[in-house]
């Protein structure tokens, strides 16, 4: 059987503003327990972004920024690199590992707007049903 994004994705999208501050985007983060928001196309930002929990380390931590004084545009991740909800697990994979990231938006195959995520965390769950026999259930 051959998975696809769609199989194992999350299928929530948050959504934070580009002139939203970081200390705005980690409390909607930490609120939905979620590592990653999309950051929302605008007049002023023609393109969706990703903001991810290695963004807040990298560009807020280790550089000793004040969240509260940067604004989410300064450290997102834009243009996006996607997959949609139609692509091989295998393919993502690939692409993820070549890329170094670790959150993916998925797009919709017909609009190509966000949808959803997929982490590497989705691939653990995901390695999990590759060993098990058709119909063994994982837990």
């Amino acid at each position: 059987m051959q998975f696809t994004v769609g199989d194992w994705m999350l299928d929530v999208v948050i959504f934070v503003e580009p002139d939203a501050t970081v200390s705005e985007a980690l409390s909607l983060m930490r609120r939905r327990y979620t590592q990653s928001v999309i950051v929302n196309k605008t007049e002023t930002n023609p393109e969706y972004g990703i903001v991810t929990s290695t963004d807040i380390c990298d560009k807020i931590v280790a550089q000793e920024r004040n969240p509260s004084l940067v604004k989410v545009r300064e450290i997102m991740t834009s243009p996006l690199i996607t997959v949609f909800r139609s692509t091989p697990l295998k393919e993502c994979a690939l692409l993820m590992k070549q890329k170094r990231i670790h959150h993916l938006p998925v797009m919709d195959d017909e609009d190509e707007s966000p949808i959803g995520v997929i982490s590497a965390n989705d691939f653990l769950v995901a390695a999990e049903a590759l060993g098990k026999a058709p119909g063994e259930r994982i837990i």
